[in-house]
């Protein structure tokens, strides 16, 4: 029987999550969380004989001492190949199972199958050198996503011939593999045609690109009397986040009184937001959200006047589709109100 290493992080090993996000690498024998799900769908061709364990933040602050012994840990298990995750659409999860993935490969020279939501920001950086298996953005998904990478992971294992991407489930890698059709090209073509013509559903052979363009806005002409509003996707809100806004993949936005408030200090506000060192963040608000300059430049009649209302949300992790959805209720509230221009800030 083959035997397999499964990379997990802390969340998924049920140790805890962003408060354990810190976690030490640690080598666990057996089947921890998804594993189970996981070994499933290897129908006993292979098992978990062990699982690896890291926090998110801990191995994307100390990357290269993590990856070290996390390499360690894996080739102490002697493993015939190696899966990392699936890490869905948790940004330094994704980041960490392809740089753990890659280095397998590179360094261990071991099969290895990773799987991750394609707005990942781990998907972009490593699809070109790791098979990645694509999946729902949240761990609703993990029965799917271990249905097609156990199958791609035992091939690999056993040294088969890999088939094209929409064959085998994984990401398109750049890799062009020829084979043999049932149809020839233009008849296929000629297929796909009439079905768009008669707005049936087709997959094209060759995607492309889409590109979400937005025409920017006049420009103002009269700053001094201009109604300048807020947003952040930094997560800044009031202390205790009143509206439980999640640290990854924010699932709402909140909106936020500062009529009379001349600074966001930390005593009153805080972040929500996950992925990165909040501690500057939380010592001065100000630094995501820049109200304090705002209300200089508004006491000085460079600007009108101030929104008296800042929206926040979480960027970490977040779907596009969901950010989409925000920015057009965010937008629609703030032309209702007449504001003529957004102050937008991240992390």
């Amino acid at each position: 029987m083959l035997k397999c290493v499964h990379y997990i992080n802390q969340f998924f090993a049920g140790i805890g999550g962003e408060e354990k996000a810190d976690y030490q690498p640690e080598l666990r024998k057996g089947v921890v969380g998804p594993g189970g799900a996981l070994n499933g769908q290897f129908k006993g061709e292979a098992e978990i004989v062990a699982t690896v364990i890291c926090g998110d933040s801990y191995f994307n602050e100390n990357e290269k001492t993590a990856l070290a012994t996390i390499l360690d840990m894996i080739k102490s298990e002697n493993p015939d190949f190696v899966v990392c995750g699936p890490a869905f659409n948790a940004g330094r999860y994704g980041v960490a199972c392809g740089t753990v993935a890659n280095a397998v490969k590179e360094e261990l020279g071991l099969p290895v199958v990773t799987g991750m939501y394609e707005e990942n920001p781990g998907a972009d950086m490593f699809k070109t050198k790791v098979y990645i298996v694509p999946t729902k953005n949240n761990a609703a998904g993990m029965g799917e996503a271990v249905k097609y990478m156990a199958p791609l992971a035992l091939k690999l294992a056993k040294g088969e011939k890999i088939g094209v991407s929409s064959q085998e489930h994984y990401m398109p890698n750049g890799i062009r593999t020829n084979f043999f059709d049932e149809k020839p090209g233009a008849q296929r073509a000629v297929d796909m045609l009439i079905a768009k013509l008669n707005n049936k559903p087709f997959t094209t052979e060759y995607p492309m690109p889409s590109f979400d363009r937005v025409e920017p806005g006049p420009a103002i002409t009269d700053m001094k009397h201009a109604r300048i509003a807020l947003v952040t996707s930094g997560g800044i809100v009031p202390k205790g986040n009143p509206d439980h806004i999640e640290s990854s993949n924010a699932q709402k936005y909140g909106s936020y009184c500062i009529d009379g408030v001349d600074t966001l200090d930390g005593d009153h506000y805080e972040t929500a937001h996950g992925g990165y060192d909040p501690s500057y963040a939380n010592e001065n608000p100000n630094r995501v959200v820049p109200l304090d300059v705002l209300r200089e430049m508004e006491k000085n009649g460079e600007i009108g006047s101030i929104h008296p209302y800042f929206y926040s949300t979480v960027g970490n992790g977040t779907a596009v589709a969901s950010a989409k959805k925000y920015g057009t209720e965010i937008g629609q509230k703030l032309i209702d109100d007449h504001v003529d221009a957004v102050v937008l800030t991240s992390t």
